[in-house]
């Protein structure tokens, strides 16, 4: 069986192993493959797995041998899984790996807006300390979160992760999610979209990306907001209507903003989050421990040897 991975050095830029899936067949590894090449280099190849190359049905159609797709993500809109289904191949994904990694890191953005840390240790490096006045400073307004409200818009695994840290800090969590669960009440209180607009101190989103989701974050909820208000997003960049986070940003309406995530990937220049006021932004990296991307190679691994066994799960075009 040839296997081929597409795009595999964000997962693997060489300090986990391929050999759960050598074992499986004849396997090829890219490191990134531009989208002219796709068809080329998956060429006969039954097995293709892929994080951000797109399989489109025009690529299914030139690669008739394909019989299963892995995305190496939780994420699966880069396959046309509705073509994949019509032609019998089974796409699976990635759930759950990295819950705990994304969990930590929307809590390490707000604990960077609430003491800019990277910020006093280069001021510190660059002399500003050995040549105060006084024995300490500081350059933004230093927070405490014990006693502060965190609104949390989707309550699933990530959401829950993140809501038992912030309880641990001191803080009430709210939440809203179409779906109420009767096991998380006594994690957090289940509010309506607009009392966690009004009621939050810190809102994370950690809701997926749907019609009714997408660009939740705008001018209008905003405007419901608590001024001072602190936005975190490390799940979706399409969350978030941009130009309007800026404007509130810039305004003071918001406080502060961590996102992990933007609209376009990577980020495009012009991007309004670039030049707005406390925005910190990172390139995506919440997902990308050591520890969380092996179970994600662990998972993928499994998912191929369950298909190949006639057993398949994590199936997402059943």
């Amino acid at each position: 069986m040839n296997i081929v991975v597409l795009d595999g050095y964000t997962l693997n830029p060489g300090d986990i192993t391929w050999d759960g899936i050598e074992r499986l067949g004849n396997l090829t590894v890219y490191d990134r493959t531009p989208g002219d090449k796709i068809v080329e280099r998956i060429g006969s190849a039954e097995v293709v797995f892929t994080n951000k190359a797109p399989i489109l049905k025009e690529t299914f159609e030139q690669c008739p041998n394909i019989k299963f797709v892995g995305v190496l993500a939780t994420g699966y809109n880069v396959v046309d899984v509705v073509a994949a289904k019509e032609k019998g191949i089974s796409v699976t994904n990635i759930p759950t790996y990295g819950t705990d990694a994304v969990g930590q890191f929307v809590i390490g953005l707000l604990l960077e807006i609430c003491h800019h840390i990277a910020h006093h240790d280069k001021a510190v490096h660059d002399g500003r300390w050995e040549n105060n006045n006084d024995w300490c400073f500081w350059d933004y307004p230093l927070i405490e979160l014990a006693g502060k409200t965190m609104g949390i818009i989707g309550f699933g695994r990530i959401g829950q992760t993140t809501g038992r840290i912030a309880k641990a800090l001191g803080m009430k969590v709210i939440v809203f999610d179409e779906y109420p669960k009767d096991a998380c009440k006594e994690l957090a209180e289940y509010v309506s979209l607009d009392t966690l607009f009004s009621e939050s101190d810190v809102i994370a989103l950690h809701c997926p990306l749907f019609p009714s989701t997408e660009g939740i974050i705008n001018r209008d909820n905003i405007s419901k907001m608590k001024d001072g208000v602190i936005i975190l997003n490390n799940l979706r960049g399409p969350l978030i209507v941009e130009q309007d986070l800026a404007d509130a940003l810039n305004s003071g309406k918001v406080y502060a903003a961590g996102v992990d995530v933007v609209s376009t990937e990577p980020i495009k220049g012009d991007n309004p989050l670039l030049t707005a006021k406390n925005c910190i932004i990172t390139p995506h990296i919440s997902w990308a421990p050591k520890e969380s991307r092996q179970r994600l190679m662990n998972i993928a691994v499994d998912n191929l040897d369950a298909f190949i066994k006639g057993e398949p799960k994590n199936v997402v075009n059943k």
